[in-house]
């Protein structure tokens, strides 16, 4: 199958608007885990997407501590440099190898980031990173971890440099030294505080944009339940997110049930409903989103062709609105 690509900000990568999210399937043994996962239905997950159409992979290091990059290049075995998606990875957060529930600490390091690289080309057992991130801002100013990155690219270790969770302010310091490619931001229908000032700043630098958690980790997927969130193990990060607990997540569901009608009316999913609520956003180019099994690569790998008309978003923002649910601009 295939599906439409645009333009990767002034890359020369074109990206499907829906990318394969590697965070999941990292497993539960770190601080920021999803629980314990299977690696075959990862890898089966993985290289469902690709055959859907999916042409880029966004993963990280610190993913399972190294996990997400291995099974990432595992599921990657069997295609040649022809069929094979874009791998984006990122840097900037460092585990304790003696206590892995340790909470990774963030780093701009120089020679840390450098070291950074060579493990993921290794685990990823490729030769070029697509798009290379750093993950958080880090202690170290800006300047001092962008310029590695810069530099990286110019060396060719890697296609394209870019930064996740960073705001406008640290995109011009960036910027001043060499052009970001991209941003990272979490964007949803929960949490919108990116819709204003940083998106504005990436349309009006051509860089491109990725979002990820466009259905909030599971929650806008119309498959979850309050039952289901009193039930997640203590190895899944979410058991301790507040937008899965008490209030928050009754206004979090609430908002679901609102969006059912929608589904409905375009024969789709609410998690096809809600990326397309991220994709109608000026700004930005693409949605990262997770799966574990191919079932789940099934209910949103059709987002992009759904068209939301003037009404519909209207009807969304009135739901928001009205269920109170999460934060940022409507």
């Amino acid at each position: 199958m295939s599906l439409r690509t645009v333009p990767f900000g002034t890359t020369d990568m074109s990206i499907t608007r829906v990318g394969f999210g590697a965070w999941a399937i990292g497993g539960g043994s770190w601080a920021y885990g999803w629980g314990d996962q299977d690696d075959d239905a990862s890898v089966a997950a993985i290289r469902h997407a690709v055959e859907s159409g999916v042409n880029w992979i966004d993963t990280a290091a610190v993913y399972g501590l190294g996990h997400s990059e291995e099974v990432v290049a595992r599921a990657l075995q069997p295609y040649g440099d022809a069929d094979r998606p874009y791998v984006f990875t990122k840097c900037g957060l460092v585990w304790d190898e003696n206590d892995r529930r340790v909470e990774p600490r963030r780093s701009g390091d120089a020679a840390g980031v450098r070291r950074e690289v060579e493990a993921s080309l290794r685990r990823l057992g490729t030769e070029r990173i697509d798009l290379y991130q750093m993950h958080w801002p880090a202690p170290e100013q800006v300047q001092e971890y962008w310029q590695v990155l810069v530099d990286l690219k110019a060396e060719g270790k890697v296609r394209a440099v870019g930064l996740s969770n960073h705001d406008s302010k640290q995109l011009d310091a960036a910027e001043a030294i060499g052009h970001v490619d991209s941003l990272q931001p979490p964007f949803s229908l929960i949490n919108r505080d990116v819709a204003g000032e940083e998106l504005e700043w990436c349309h009006a630098h051509d860089t491109g944009v990725i979002v990820y958690s466009p259905m909030q980790s599971g929650l806008l997927t119309g498959a979850f339940t309050a039952e289901r969130a009193a039930s997640l193990p203590a190895n899944d990060w979410r058991s301790r997110d507040a937008e899965f607990t008490g209030e928050q997540l009754q206004r979090n569901l609430a908002l679901v049930a609102a969006l059912w009608p929608i589904a409905d009316r375009h024969e789709t999913t609410v998690a096809s409903i809600a990326i397309a609520w991220c994709l109608a956003y000026e700004g930005v180019t693409a949605a990262i989103v997770g799966a574990r099994n191919p079932r789940q690569v099934d209910g949103w790998a059709g987002a992009p062709s759904v068209d939301l008309s003037t009404a519909d978003l209207a009807e969304i923002a009135d739901a928001v609105r009205r269920t109170g649910a999460g934060h940022g601009e409507i």
